[in-house]
């Protein structure tokens, strides 16, 4: 294997820490049951809900080396196949006639496979994260990847043809943030019709309770008080932006990195909410909307972190 695959090739494994629920098991089934019928996978879902996080756990089990591509707004078709680099120089020097020294040169420039094409080679799962921050014309190239299964390259480097065969054990997973979102592309409806979308929402109360506990080491009933709150002003509709799971994950290790309470009268702790909420679910910050925010979270502090409400009893 050459220096090139070996500096862009991951092996992929689940964090120590991922927390697999039922909710997490059914989608990851779902996923790697479309990959066995031949599909590439697209998970698609605000920002906060696991998408990334979630597909490297699905390559893992998949059990191929991964390949790992983040759209982005500069990307052009050469960012994904490769393109020609540099100069090949071959000099010959002629000395049959001692009185003439004659010498010849070619010049021939030099093909630098990418990661698209390493994928498609080699027959690694490619992950191609926020796909949609690339912009559409780059992406073509992908449409006859995945239906055909063949990688069109714009050289002979390769062999005689302009074609390579995709290896079988290629896999492609793909995540994206919906369209609103801004630095996002509209996605080519030929693409997405080659893949199987699943769109994620936020967690589960279970799953968010396992995985905000599991990062912030806080007790089982302080991070249920947390959850309770943000899922709360999730559903109140008072924001201009959901919460997500980001923002229990901030205030739990805040509270812990301000030795605060988890209490309806601890002032630090409501400040951390205040904050970090109000932020997570304003673009522009206006009062107005800040106040709404404001008065909504007083009413889950009060309702949920007092010493009535604990939670359950798990440690």
């Amino acid at each position: 294997m050459s220096t090139a695959i070996a500096s862009t090739v991951l092996e992929p494994v689940s964090m120590p820490d991922f927390v697999e629920t039922e909710y997490v098991k059914d989608i990851t089934n779902r996923a790697l049951g479309y990959i066995k019928a031949g599909f590439p996978v697209h998970l698609r879902g605000i920002s906060g809900t696991g998408k990334t996080t979630l597909a490297v756990h699905i390559a893992a089990r998949i059990g191929r080396p991964l390949i790992l591509i983040h759209g982005d707004e500069e990307f052009s078709t050469s960012d994904l196949i490769g393109s020609e680099q540099g100069y090949n120089i071959r000099k010959i020097r002629d000395n049959f006639i001692h009185t003439v020294l004659k010498t010849e040169e070619n010049m021939s420039k030099l093909w630098v496979d990418n990661r698209l094409t390493m994928a498609c080679k080699f027959g690694f799962t490619l992950l191609y994260d926020e796909y949609t921050r690339s912009r559409p014309e780059a992406n073509n190239v992908l449409l006859s990847v995945l239906q055909e299964k063949m990688l069109d390259i714009p050289t002979t480097s390769h062999g005689n043809s302009n074609y390579i065969k995709v290896h079988p054990d290629f896999t492609a997973l793909f995540t994206s943030n919906p369209e609103e979102y801004a630095g996002v592309h509209r996605s080519q409806d030929a693409l997405r019709d080659r893949m199987v979308t699943i769109d994620l929402e936020c967690f589960d109360s279970e799953t968010e309770i396992g995985i905000v506990q599991g990062k912030s080491g806080l007790t089982y009933p302080d991070t249920k008080k947390i959850i309770s709150v943000v899922r709360g002003l999730r559903d109140s509709d008072v924001f201009e932006f959901s919460p997500t799971i980001r923002g229990c994950l901030m205030i739990a290790k805040s509270v812990k990195v301000f030795n605060a309470k988890v209490h309806k009268d601890d002032k630090t702790f409501r400040q951390i909410c205040f904050d970090i909420l109000s932020s997570e679910t304003s673009r522009i910050g206006s009062k107005s909307n800040k106040e709404r925010v404001r008065q909504v979270l007083l009413k889950l502090i009060d309702q949920y972190c007092n010493d009535i409400y604990k939670g359950d009893s798990h440690v």
